[in-house]
This record gives structure tokens, sequence and C-alpha cells, in this order.
């Protein structure tokens, strides 16, 4: 094989370990790593400038195949010395009375977060957090975007009943390819002899066990059978000695 397999994948998501298992199986064929904003992930595999990539099933996938992997933790992100703060989780109830940001990038399947709406809705979910750091209001994310966004004077709290955003493996519907079918198998963890697309060694016909030889019979039909001679019988065809 040549060329290589150019995946894409949107903020948050984490392929390095895939990556690490296709070069193990695939050391000839290298595995471009690319990152991609989530609005232009599905755009960017229906163009051909990938051939596979990790998307958020919020996107259109008119056209494309999705496998889904995972599914995340929602959480607010929040200042550490906000009174809310203070709790394990929260609901979004608890957000009612809340400033709470809309970045125009948002990945999660709602028409608007719970809260109350800020005056402007940031372009990015990298605006919106530091307007979450200025003071301006709150934001809900997967909570892989809170960990890439990490800042010292953030924290973040799970968000029990918001909805959950999930990851998958996607890539064009009339096309997959031997590699893609690779990729396929790593992601859902088949190990290399059950992968899919690759030709498995058939198994050999066992040779039969070899028969064991019969014993013969000690007489056949119409065959005297050799007497027996007791120990101590005078041998057949001699006389005994006379005793004098």
């Amino acid at each position: 094989m040549t060329g290589s397999f150019r995946l894409g994948y949107v903020p948050g998501a984490t392929p390095a370990k895939w990556a690490r298992i296709w070069a193990e199986r695939e050391p000839d064929v290298p595995l471009d790593l690319i990152g991609v904003a989530a609005a232009e992930a599905a755009d960017q595999v229906r163009g051909g400038d990938l051939d596979a990539v990790l998307l958020r099933l919020t996107t259109d996938r008119d056209g494309l195949h999705a496998i889904p992997l995972y599914t995340e933790t929602t959480v607010v992100v929040i200042p550490k010395d906000h009174a809310i703060a203070a709790a394990d989780e929260l609901s979004t109830e608890e957000l009612a009375d809340e400033t709470v940001l809309h970045p125009h990038d948002d990945t999660l399947d709602w028409t608007r977060p719970p809260g109350q709406p800020a005056s402007q809705r940031p372009d990015t979910t990298a605006d919106a957090i530091e307007l979450v750091a200025a003071g301006v209001g709150l934001l809900v994310v997967p909570q892989s975007l809170a960990r890439l966004h990490h800042r010292r004077d953030l924290t973040y709290r799970p968000l029990t009943d918001a909805p959950q955003s999930r990851v998958a493996l996607s890539w064009l519907a009339e096309e997959t390819s031997d590699l893609m079918e690779q990729f396929i198998g790593i992601v859902r963890g088949r190990t290399v002899n059950s992968t899919r697309g690759r030709p498995q060694a058939e198994p050999q016909p066992k040779k039969p066990a070899a028969k064991k030889a019969e014993p013969k019979k000690a007489a056949s039909k119409g065959v005297a059978a050799k007497p027996v001679r007791r120990q101590g019988a005078p041998k057949p065809g001699r006389r005994g000695r006379r005793s004098r």
C-alpha cells in the first residue's frame, strides 16, 4: 500500500490511542492527523480533503457513514470562586438565574442553553471561555472541550440533565476502502486476526489417524491350532529314556 490515510478530528477528540495501533498494523502507510473545526468536519470529508473524521453527531451527516464511538459528559464551566463551584454536580434548574453563553460553534443538541441569554453570542467556544474567565457568564460544553480550554482560574462541574455529545467516526457513504476497513477495525477494538478486509488463512484439513494393525488370529478356519506343550512333558517325536 502507498500514500497515507488522512484522519481529521474536531476539537476535544483524541485519536492518539488509535494512531498508535495504526502505526503497528500499517507501518508502511502514514496516518496524517489533521485538526478541523467542528463546522467544517463533514464538508472536508465530502470534498475529499479527508479520508475520515472524528466528529460530533450534531453535524449534518448527509452522504456520510457514521459509527458512534462514545458519549461525553456535559459540564458547566465556571470561575473557581463562583458560589455554585461548591457543588459536586449541577442541574439546569440551578442555572436558571445565571447568564449562560451560547457560542456559534456549540456542539450540544439544543435550541438554546438553560439560564439567561447573554447580550451577544460568542463566535467560538474559545471566545466563550475567555468571557467566563472575565466573569461575563457561564458555559455548558462537553467535558473534553472544558479540558482542552483549561485555565487555572476556571473549573467545571457535571450538568446532570443536559444533552450529551456523541463522538463518531465518519466517512463517505460510497467509499469504504481497505484502509478505511482497517481503521474501523481499530476503533471497534478488533484484533489483528479479526480485522475485516484481511484474508484469513484457511484451516488445513486434518490428516486421518493411522489405523492400528489388527492382531493376527491364532488359527484360521481349517488349520489346526498349534498344540500347547505342558512344562516337563517330552518334546514330540522323542521317546523318553528307559530306566535301567
